[in-house]
């Protein structure tokens, strides 16, 4: 099994920035890939950004130019740094883990863009 902890959420003018985190716990395998995802105003679910284990990122039109995500391998962890905020980041924001064809979620963490 594997958890996830995700950390840095809140609120924060237009403009500034904010760090997520993402903390992965249990049965971690090195090729693997993570993700982060956000839920919105109605967006059902959209991809943020995402990062292999060997380091190959993709970013979510939206988060290209703004938003840059990075990982760690000792702890497992995945970064996302978000600058720029705009209202429309408004969302809860989720990180995934995909390995083995299996997909594991977090809880998620609010992120709010105040105009």
């Amino acid at each position: 099994q594997v958890q996830l902890v995700e950390s840095g959420g809140g609120l924060v003018q237009a403009g500034e920035s904010l760090r997520l985190s993402c903390a992965a716990s249990g049965s971690i395998l090195s090729s693997n890939t993570m993700r982060w995802f956000r839920r919105g105003p109605g967006i059902q679910r959209e991809l943020v950004a995402g990062i292999s284990g060997g380091g190959t990122t993709n970013y979510g039109d939206s988060a290209k130019g703004r938003f840059t995500i990075s990982r760690d391998s000792t702890p497992n962890a995945v970064y996302l740094q978000m600058n720029s905020l705009k209202p429309e980041d408004t969302g809860v924001y989720y990180c995934n883990l995909l390995q083995s064809r299996t997909s594991y979620w977090g809880q998620g963490t609010q992120v709010t863009v105040s105009s």
